[in-house]
């Protein structure tokens, strides 16, 4: 148990599958996979120091799944101590169970070879998902095998002391926005940072006229190289002489867009035609403050750029669904906004 009387809560997944559910629930033991890295028993108590079995493990992992691989296997190796809790998903029952650590790490592939990295737990209540709030729910649903759970502790301490009171069956209006707005937030930053890694230069003109197309324009996109500051013609008519003309620039950056930038765009814009710039980042005050005086010119920045692709993402050419591969899920909806429809 962490400082003093504060009760530590943690959360653990058996695998995407739940194949170390017989594991956790009918021996009594928590695991972590990673089996190629051996055991770990004799590192020193330094985060650091995991990284390198990990790295050595699985050459072909990403550098930056590295560190997070080996600090979930840090914290349940010294940071989880006996007498904190832990809470375990099932997938195999959809129950949610509360249990106690009472034992140290333990490195027994024969006990179960995927998930060889253990510890003996004491099971002290189970529960049907429906009685925890939904924004508990969401932070046990976490992405990594390994996790702290603080934001809902509360609950889940209250679980294991058999205080049903103590839990949110039904969730209020704000735990349920909370929760969608952070579903949201995570899509949109994934697609930011797809964007940003995989399309850079012209490639993101590329996408941008895709994106224009899925909106019911034509477009012609400029080659690489120079292109006089105009990435993209987009017209409503095939040939392109019916107006109105649409004059594109973008930019693929994360920066920020300055005045001189749209002023320059904007002076290739003619009579009856209009400007619009695209860009992965965001304006200056007076890049927005010069878009705002002028009717015909349109500025989209990060934020709304990820809404539009949302939006028209089931149009979208299939090699842009398969750098962006996203599901349609349904979220909750606040329940004050339901109400008042």
């Amino acid at each position: 148990m962490a400082n003093g009387s504060e009760q530590r809560v943690w959360g653990i997944h058996g695998g995407k599958t739940g194949d170390a559910n017989s594991l956790f629930l009918k021996d009594g033991w928590l695991g972590l996979g990673w089996a190629k890295v051996g055991d770990l028993s004799m590192l020193p108590n330094d985060r650091v120091a995991f990284r390198k079995p990990v790295e050595n493990a699985y050459p072909d992992k990403k550098p930056g799944a590295i560190p997070n691989n080996a600090g979930q296997l840090f914290r349940f190796i010294h940071e989880m101590s006996d007498g904190d809790l832990v809470v375990y998903p099932s997938k195999s029952d959809r129950r949610v169970y509360v249990g106690k650590v009472v034992g140290p790490y333990e490195y027994s592939p024969k006990r179960e070879s995927g998930y060889p990295h253990q510890r003996k737990v004491k099971w002290l209540t189970d529960r049907p998902r429906t009685d925890f709030s939904q924004g508990a729910l969401y932070e046990i649903g976490s992405a990594m095998s390994f996790f702290a759970v603080k934001n809902y502790a509360d609950e889940f301490i209250a679980a294991a002391g058999g205080d049903k009171a103590g839990i949110a069956a039904v969730e209020d209006a704000d735990d349920v926005a909370v929760v969608a707005a952070s579903i949201a937030e995570q899509t949109s930053d994934f697609v930011s940072k797809r964007l940003a890694k995989e399309l850079k230069g012209h490639p993101f003109a590329e996408f941008v006229g895709a994106l224009l197309e899925t909106m019911g324009f034509f477009t012609r996109v400029s080659p690489p190289g120079i292109d006089g500051g105009i990435d993209i013609i987009a017209h409503r008519d095939e040939l392109g002489f019916e107006p109105p003309i649409i004059k594109v620039q973008v930019k693929s950056g994360g920066g920020t867009v300055g005045d001189p930038a749209l002023s320059s765009l904007y002076g290739k814009v003619g009579p009856n035609e209009f400007g619009l710039f695209v860009t992965l980042g965001t304006f200056t005050k007076q890049a927005t403050a010069f878009g705002k005086t002028k009717s015909n010119l349109r500025l989209i920045e990060g934020v709304e750029l990820v809404e539009i692709i949302l939006r028209h993402y089931d149009q979208l050419d299939v090699k842009y669904k398969s750098l962006l591969p996203l599901k349609r899920v349904f979220v909750p909806q606040s329940l004050e906004d339901s109400s008042s429809e």
